[in-house]
């Protein structure tokens, strides 16, 4: 197969990867002018601007994932499971967490003997930098990879359907709704109805592959109007909510939220009608293989411009949030490109 080919038979899931690791960036660089600024302001509309279409970004590679490795033809044996693909998690995790830690006792100069063994701990503890949370949940989700491939492999499309449809109304509905009357009122074990958001990604792996094979061809125009809608949802419900507060409010923000989610399927859709020259196949085939190793670093470079002084809420936030974006992913395509030519590092780190 030559690489041409290669390209084209990967490239709609390449271009979501691409699209979701931009919202991936976009989102950590516009939280700190969200989260930390005064509602109302015309830097805080900002920020929330850039928030409401991000937070689709974990969703995303979810549903990227759900279409890798839900195939029935793609064998996946409990060996190869459990030698390769969650022990290549675990060590990508713990390396990098233990990088966050180290570098954050360096710059504190409190790099000693007492301080290392308490990083240890938090290690051990699972207490990583946070948004190392979705390595968290990839590890709950590939452990349920075995069930998850059987029931799509014996499930015809009513039942993928059904099962769906359960998701949505206790993983992404439920918890959206939970915060307000008369859900309020709610007491006992139909609280507990709701399903968390690490069993709910399961959801979204699930409904890639529903997608992949049953709506492969979606319609541009509902696409971008789903999408849209998703956005605007997002923005103004936030806005709601958080004039509420008298603070910034993130429910409508959450992954498994509706609102969220028809920014999600609408970014889907879009990615599934993109015509991309050979060029731009390659750029984005460079950027879906780079996606796992610009989540795991952008981080350093976001902190490391902030102790540089150049912070997204220091300018026009709606200009210096995609702009300092650019900047860590270039920045992050280039540590990718030294590291990704260490076998070892590249097979197990990134």
């Amino acid at each position: 197969m030559n690489f041409d080919t290669l390209l084209l038979r990967d490239q709609k899931i390449d271009v979501v990867k691409t699209a979701a690791i931009l919202y991936v960036v976009l989102c950590h660089v516009a939280a700190a002018p969200f989260s930390g600024g005064t509602v109302g302001t015309t830097s805080w509309y900002s920020a929330l601007l850039w928030t409401s279409l991000a937070h689709a970004c974990v969703p995303l590679f979810f549903m990227a994932s759900g279409v890798l490795l839900l195939k029935p033809e793609k064998e996946l044996t409990f060996q190869k499971l459990y030698t390769k693909n969650l022990p290549r998690i675990l060590a990508a995790l713990f390396f990098w967490a233990l990088c966050y830690k180290i570098v954050s006792l360096k710059l504190m100069n409190s790099l000693t003997l007492p301080d290392v063994i308490d990083v240890v701990k938090h290690l051990l503890l699972f207490h990583h930098e946070e948004h190392l949370y979705y390595l968290h949940i990839t590890l709950l989700a590939y452990a349920a990879l075995p069930i998850t491939r059987l029931f799509v492999q014996y499930a015809d499309q009513q039942l993928l359907k059904y099962a769906l449809a359960l998701w949505f109304l206790l993983g992404i509905l439920y918890p959206t709704v939970r915060t307000f009357w008369p859900f309020t009122l709610l007491s006992g074990i139909p609280v507990q109805w709701r399903m968390n958001m690490t069993y709910a990604s399961i959801g979204y792996m699930l409904l890639g592959h529903y997608l992949s094979v049953y709506h492969p061809r979606p319609n541009r125009c509902i696409s971008a109007l789903t999408l849209l809608s998703g956005f605007l949802l997002t923005f103004w419900g936030t806005c709601l909510t958080s004039y509420t507060a008298g603070k910034p409010d993130s429910h409508f923000l959450e992954g498994m939220g509706v609102f969220v989610f028809l920014v999600v399927l609408g970014t889907w859709n879009l990615c599934q009608t993109v015509s991309l020259s050979k060029n731009s196949r390659k750029l984005a085939g460079f950027l879906a293989r780079a996606s796992f190793c610009i989540y795991l670093t952008h981080i350093f470079f976001l902190q490391a411009f902030a102790r540089w002084g150049f912070r997204a809420a220091d300018g026009p936030v709606l200009l210096t949030v995609p702009l300092i974006s650019g900047l860590i992913v270039c920045c992050c395509c280039a540590i990718y490109m030294v590291l990704s030519r260490v076998p070892v590092v590249r097979r197990w780190l990134i």
